[in-house]
């Protein structure tokens, strides 16, 4: 019997058990016990099946991002605005924050292969849906439909590599799922952006069906590590489910929307934070005294896993954040195509899955909180240069931010997972998994509401200060008006002074915008430095590869 099986099987009474242990920081991680031999050297079938839970990692994540490079076209094709095409992402992390939690519980429920290709498959079908969407509210839907199901997909893979792996293959599977993390999210516009070129924005969506069924039916076939307990429907926790979907539904609706509406002062944003706040009260009184939670929070009670999580949580609001600005940037700014813009951000992807077989060695050689440190500082630096955008950056200009924020990716993702995991209990793993990956997600969620919310605020404040240095009573204004109306005196036959104006408000909004991402590249760079701050308060963890 495999540990896993060991801890999978022991139901209601493990779990009981689980709780009356909190989470201690014992650094055991994922290593064999005497109850549970494995064998050092995987099967061919473990590979395979890994590879496939791998494939499905690579495209629940990667629809995070393969629409931002395309909203655009997808804005015009369902007649939405600008402010509402961003819950064609805001949707799919929502519902993905509600499920991943959920996973630990499900996966015990109906077993780790099961849920995995109930997952995949409807995974699958959402796509077909949001490609078939006409207008704002269906994509929505279906994009939550999606986000819901790709959501059960990303925790399930630690616990399999975790039980299957150790040693070098261990070393060799984290480096893998490292690359898939990080191509995932930077490769998506480059994807992305082709699709809609070359056919159209209907193809992000239809392009997971072969690859989503193959998937499905190879998983099946290879992973099977434990059985379904269905006597853990006698508690389900309905009750805590509801809670924990309306506390951070709630939560993400005020963030993204409350700047358009003057927050408390629209009835329906007031009303969703009452809603949020009271719920999430509720939902952790509720995870806290049920006899059998849908999350259990008590491991948050290892000082490590907790730093771990926060550490994910920072990477999250800094891989999806930076995947979201840069490319929006590129086509309101510089008004790139969605192929164009992918080129340019993918160098990110690329830089990250050159170094990771290096990322492995040095995790080998050094203190997994120094090797977190150099990953922290590389992306706060890599702010640093990305946020000197002009009107006129381009791919040169961003090659070296980009390359570098790679670099910090790649030695983010192993010390990150190893802080947050070494110091666990086995009978920890399954729920802290899920914990883990909500906490990235989350900060991907939260994170572009922030920086919404910031967009409206600090675009808002730098188009005052432009315009109040934009007057007649300057000579360069009126030199600047004098020689458009000049120019184009011929092409607009009595319209070219009011040509003129427009042309220089379209400039002081073009600068606006170029000083608006500057900022919030700046503020995403600063909760790394935070982060970096916080890592001497972390306890020394054992590396998983050295086992």
């Amino acid at each position: 019997m495999t540990l896993a099986e060991t801890l999978w099987r022991g139901g209601l009474a493990r779990i009981a058990l689980a709780r009356r242990k909190p989470t201690g920081d014992v650094p055991v991680g994922p290593t064999p016990t005497a109850a549970a031999p494995r064998t050092d050297t995987p099967q061919l079938r473990d590979w395979i099946g890994v590879l496939a839970m791998g494939t499905g990692l690579f495209m629940a994540i990667m629809d995070v991002q393969i629409v931002t490079s395309s909203l655009t076209q997808i804005q015009g094709g369902l007649s939405a605005s600008t402010d509402e095409i961003a819950w064609v992402q805001t949707a799919y992390l929502v519902a993905d924050v509600v499920m991943v939690p959920m996973c630990g519980f499900m996966s015990r429920l109906l077993s780790t292969r099961v849920l995995f290709v109930i997952a995949a498959l409807g995974f699958t079908g959402a796509s077909v849906l949001c490609a078939t969407a006409t207008s704002l509210g269906e994509m929505i839907v279906y994009r939550a439909m999606q986000g819901f199901c790709g959501g059960a997909i990303t925790p399930t893979v630690w616990p399999v590599i975790y039980t299957k792996f150790q040693g070098r293959h261990l070393a060799t599977v984290i480096s893998i799922i490292s690359v898939i993390l990080s191509l995932s999210s930077t490769v998506g516009p480059t994807v992305g952006g082709f699709l809609t070129d070359t056919l159209s924005w209907h193809w992000l969506f239809l392009v997971n069906i072969v690859p989503g069924v193959v998937v499905a039916a190879v998983v099946w076939v290879t992973i099977d590590l434990d059985k379904p307990d269905l006597s853990l429907l006698r508690d389900f926790d309905l009750v805590g489910v509801l809670l924990m979907a309306s506390f951070l539904g709630c939560l993400e609706y005020s963030l993204h929307e409350g700047p358009r509406w003057g927050w408390l002062d629209d009835d329906t944003i007031r009303i969703s934070v009452i809603v949020s706040v009271v719920g999430g009260g509720l939902f952790f009184w509720r995870v806290l005294t049920y006899r059998q939670p849908i999350v259990d929070l008590r491991t948050f009670l290892n000082r490590n896993f907790s730093f771990g999580t926060f550490f994910t949580f920072t990477m999250g609001v800094g891989m999806y954040g930076t995947t979201y600005l840069v490319p929006l940037f590129l086509a309101q700014v510089r008004g790139y195509s969605p192929l164009q813009i992918g080129l340019i951000v993918v160098v990110t992807g690329l830089v990250t899955m050159v170094m990771s077989p290096v990322s492995t060695r040095i995790a080998r050689l050094l203190d997994l909180r120094v090797m977190l440190a150099i990953g922290f500082g590389l992306f706060a630096y890599s702010m640093y240069l990305t946020a000197t955008l002009t009107n006129q950056t381009g791919f040169w200009e961003l090659f070296v931010p980009l390359a570098v924020r790679g670099l910090g990716l790649i030695c983010c993702y192993l010390p990150a997972n190893m802080i947050a995991m070494g110091t666990l209990q086995p009978a920890a793993l399954r729920n802290a998994a899920g914990l883990y990956n909500l906490s990235r997600d989350l900060g991907g969620a939260i994170g572009l509401a922030t920086i919404v919310t910031q967009m409206n605020e600090r675009l808002h404040f730098h188009w005052n200060r432009l315009i109040e240095h934009v007057n007649m009573a300057r000579p360069v204004v009126r030199q600047f008006l004098e020689a458009q109306a000049n120019r184009l005196e011929g092409r607009i036959s009595g319209e070219s002074s009011r040509a003129a104006v427009k042309m220089l408000s379209n400039a002081v909004q073009r600068e606006a915008l170029v000083l608006t991402y500057n900022d919030l590249l700046l503020l995403i760079g600063a909760l790394f430095v935070v982060g970096l701050m916080l890592l001497p308060f972390v306890s020394r963890p054992r590396s998983f590869l050295s086992h």
